[in-house]
């Protein structure tokens, strides 16, 4: 059975787990998934062999973020892993430390709010930081295929899906669907002192953070063996800087 990164390779994931894998049980897919070290590291580039780092856990990972976005904030960037040579490194293989469930707004790019750079950060964004289907299944890849041990929900201030999201406004084409799966979050806050579209942007991310966390078993059973965590930010687009979510 081939394998990437220490991890089950990815079409034999996805034979296991169908596209999405929300329905997948829990059993014996996760013992294939993180069973032994893989040859990726062994395998030549155009430069040096590239050494499969230690696993990251999720906290070491959150820290990580944290004092990244702390100095794009304080503009004392780092930059990181943006040279040549990593950009050969990464044609080999990746190993992201953390994944990020952001919305598609232009202003929030995870990489460069919180500093970092190629093969860092297994990003997925849709407007509105929506868990849709594909979204699980894709943060399922990173986690039990890539390794991942944290998933961020990030959203915004200002964001203009959870705007959408608390008025009734007829909407063309297919915005409707993504606004549809954030009006159980301005549900929640609807009847809260303060101003609603504030409130609800803090809601949907905690709102979508559930939903990840009870519509995947592969998410379940990583949690459960201490593998996985899933937690939520709040992006303030006029500072820069990310609040973190309980």
């Amino acid at each position: 059975m081939s394998r990437i990164n220490g991890f089950v390779g990815r079409r034999n994931f996805l034979k296991l787990a169908g596209v999405g894998g929300v329905g997948i049980g829990s059993s014996a897919v996760g013992e294939l998934l993180w069973q032994e070290q893989a040859a990726v590291a062994q395998q030549p580039s155009n430069t040096d062999t590239v050494a499969k780092p230690k696993p990251i856990n999720s906290e070491a990972a959150l820290d990580r973020l944290i004092e990244g976005n702390k100095r794009f904030v304080e503009d004392k960037r780092l930059n990181p892993h943006q040279s040549k040579i990593r950009l050969e490194q990464t044609a080999v293989a990746q190993y992201p430390f953390a994944a990020i469930l952001g919305c598609a707004d232009s202003r929030v790019p995870a990489e460069i709010i919180f500093d970092q750079g190629l093969g860092d950060l297994f990003v997925v964004r849709l407007a509105g930081n929506v868990t849709s289907p594909t979204a699980i299944g894709s943060l399922e890849f990173a986690t039990s295929v890539l390794g991942a041990q944290l998933i961020v929900v990030l959203g915004h201030t200002k964001c203009g899906a959870v705007i959408a999201a608390t008025k009734n406004d007829l909407l063309p084409g297919r915005i409707g669907t993504f606004v549809e799966d954030i009006k159980p979050a301005v549900e929640r806050v609807k009847n809260k002192e303060g101003d609603l579209v504030d409130n609800a942007v803090t809601a949907n991310v905690q709102y979508q953070q559930q939903l990840l966390a009870e519509s995947s078993t592969i998410f379940r059973k990583l949690i459960k063996e201490g593998k996985l965590k899933i937690t939520g930010g709040r992006y303030d687009l006029a500072s820069g800087k990310v609040s973190w979510l309980t």
